[in-house]
Formats: structure tokens, sequence, C-alpha cells
């Protein structure tokens, strides 16, 4: 997609602010600097060609790799800059760590805490946040490579530090059982890396500014004021893609406890499971679930429009023309998709498209539909009329003795 189209689809959205992505990339950054005009007085910017509600905010993510008490660990981070000028010379910078152009989140052979101090020396207007901190595979406090500590990561550089991404398969309220998270303001991005548009504004931040600029951003991050920052807008952490401890070949998922008797042992062939969020958030939680920190920023679930469409009327994705049909009659109706998955009255809903889909859309809202959590990079799927309360695990194997289970391989 290129600028105007992200715009168009933000707007669609209702999103009034959208990042760039990638501005490390060459090729990209080139065309962030022809098709995007500063917005005076923000450091933010706007479709040169067109005017356009949706701003822009350059942000880029990156992967570290190093070792570290004998481990290799793989780690993501997000970074904001105020100008296309930082931008550039945030570049200058990591380009002797590794190829730029070799991909839109690059590989970068250092470690977590010296990106954040060679990149802060360009400008204290900078702003680097942890990356998906529970992902399995690349985050701070993954199950595989990370740390049990974001302070272990980091190490000295933590105090520059003030803001977490919590990911699709967490939200807040499971972050906030870790008192040592306690100081950081947790917010929510969409993290689409793809060409699927219906991702972008999946999960949202919601400020209310006297004025939407990029230093009033950064400052409530800093400050993780709860005036400005109102609340995060989150997925169903069900639906997120590690929610759940697992194995995709064997097709068997199941939430921490269940994992834990199998000796995070695949049940069908033994193999080490991927252990997910959920499980590594309680084996790192020194708080009961439902407890809420003071000065705690709100949040609310929600799940993408199209996705709510293509599961009720059951088809193999929310791309086809069927669902984007509907899509379309509910944003013409009521503006936007938040305006739908949060305004839009049922009654109004039944009279434009299928009432089981207005159904759908205020089960989702007010969370009472049913989500069958993803696990082991699989995302979860939503089961709007489904009547169960809780998920189960999926496994169908002859039952057979806990120690078969639990001898290493």
């Amino acid at each position: 997609m290129n600028v105007e189209e992200i715009a168009r689809f933000a707007e669609t959205k209702g999103l009034s602010l959208v990042g760039t992505g990638d501005f490390t990339h060459p090729i990209w950054l080139k065309e962030l600097k022809q098709s995007l005009a500063p917005i005076p007085n923000t450091n933010l910017f706007e479709p040169a060609r067109r005017n356009h509600p949706t701003s822009f905010m350059i942000t880029g993510e990156v992967s570290t790799i190093f070792a570290l008490d004998d481990k290799t660990r793989k780690i993501h981070h997000l970074i904001l800059a105020p100008s296309f000028e930082v931008a550039g010379q945030i570049n200058d910078v990591l380009s002797s760590h590794g190829d730029l152009s070799d991909d839109g989140r690059p590989t970068l052979d250092m470690t977590a805490a010296q990106l954040v101090e060679e990149i802060l020396t360009i400008c204290a207007d900078i702003e680097v946040i942890p990356a998906h901190v529970w992902t399995p595979w690349f985050s701070a406090l993954g199950a595989f490579n990370g740390f049990d500590r974001v302070e272990e990561c980091y190490q000295d550089m933590t105090k520059h530090l003030h803001a977490l991404e919590t990911g699709l398969s967490s939200d807040p309220g499971m972050n906030w059982r870790l008192s040592t998270l306690d100081r950081y303001t947790l917010i929510s991005n969409s993290d689409c890396h793809s060409c699927w548009p219906w991702r972008i504004g999946r999960e949202a931040n919601v400020f209310e500014l006297p004025q939407l600029t990029y230093s009033e951003i950064i400052e409530v991050l800093r400050t993780k004021d709860p005036d400005r920052f109102k609340f995060t807008v989150e997925t169903d952490p069900a639906y997120g893609k590690y929610h759940w401890t697992g194995h995709r070949n064997c097709n068997v998922a199941m939430p921490p406890a269940k994992a834990m008797k199998y000796g995070n042992r695949c049940p069908v062939c033994r193999g080490k499971l991927t252990k997910g969020v959920e499980q590594r958030v309680e084996e790192l939680a020194d708080r009961r679930t439902g407890y809420r920190p003071p000065n705690a920023i709100n949040y609310i679930h929600l799940l993408p429009l199209s996705e709510i469409i293509a599961a009720v009327l059951g088809t193999s994705s929310p791309s086809t023309r069927e669902v984007w049909s509907v899509y379309q009659h509910l944003i013409v109706k009521f503006g936007n998709e938040y305006e739908v998955l949060m305004e839009a009255p049922k009654e109004e809903m039944s009279r434009i498209v299928d009432a089981r889909i207005a159904e759908a859309v205020m089960k989702v809202r007010m969370g009472k539909a049913h989500v069958t959590p993803g696990y082991d990079g699989v995302y979860g799927v939503l089961c709007p009329f489904d009547n169960q309360t809780k998920a189960e695990e999926i496994i169908d194997i002859p039952q057979r003795s806990l120690t078969d289970w639990c001898s290493t391989k």
C-alpha cells in the first residue's frame, strides 16, 4: 500500500493518526518524503497530494540480536521520531549494525541497551518502546529468548523507557498482574506488517488532546497521564497468535495449567510446546487475576469488523467480496468502523445488513462473544454464536499416563 491508501483505510477505520512504519527502509523512507507534507507546528505529517483528515507519525520497528548469559536474544523495538531529518540520522547510526535495505524490520547486531543509547544521542525527543513484549520469539519478556524483567533486557538504559506495547495476545489486565510493569504506560498498536488493510487499527490508543502533536503524545506516554490518555482498544487477547500454549502441527492448544500438567510437551508428538503468553504471564505474575493498579489507563475489547462479518457469513477470509460488500454498507451508514463497533444501534444495523451480523457486533461490544484462543502462530477464531463462556483446549488424544509426557525428548 502507498501513503494515500493507508490514509484512506485509516479514515475508514476511524483513526486520526497512524504510524508510517518501516522508516528505516531506504525505499519506503523515500516514498514517505515524497508523499507526506509536514503539518505546521506538530512534527506530524499528512498526505501531500490530498486533503485528508488522517495524520502520520514517523515510526519504525527494528530487531536486535545479541548474546547475553549464554543465550541468543532477539528483541523487537518500536522507534518514534519527530522529523525526517531525525529519522535519517537514526538510519545513519543503525546502518553500521545491519543492512537496512534487507527488511522493513531490519535485524541489527547490537544489544537492546546499545540501541537505546546510540539513537538517544541523536535527539531526546526520540521514543523507544519495547514491541509486543510477550511474543514468545521476539520480545523483551518472551518465553524463548526474552527476560524475566525489562531491566534485564535494557540494563542501565531502562530509565529511558516509558511505555510498553502489550501485543495482540495480551491486554492491560494481564500486564497489571506484574508489579514490575506499573511504571510503564501500556500502549496497543495494530502491529500490521501485512498488506491486509483490515488489520490497520485492530488495536489503537485513544487520546484526548488540546492539539494533536508529536510532543503532546510523547509527553502523555512519558507521564502516563490518564486525563489525556483515555483508553486503549484491544482485541480479545485470545484472538492473538500466541495467547495459549500449543503446537500447530498437531493441532494442540491448551491453557497454562494443562500445559504444565503435560510438562510443556505436545501430547501428540511429544515435541516442545510453544509457550503461550497467558502461561508466560502466569509464570512471572506476582498479583492475582483482576488486580488493577492505581491510575491505570482503561481499555476495551473489540475485534475487526471485517472478521466479525466473515465469522457470521462463514467465509474463509475477511478479504472476500461478500464480506466487503456488507462492510461498506455499514461504513456508508455510520461513517467509520469504530463508530459501527462502539456506537451503532443494533436496530439500525439490522435494517441494512443481516440481523445476525448486528447481533454479533453487539456481542463483541459487550464482551460476550466466544473466541477460541490462538496458539503457536495461529490466530484465535471468533465464534459469535457459540454459547461457551470459557474456551476449551483443542486436543483429542488417547488417555495416557502423565509420566508419558513429562520425560525429556
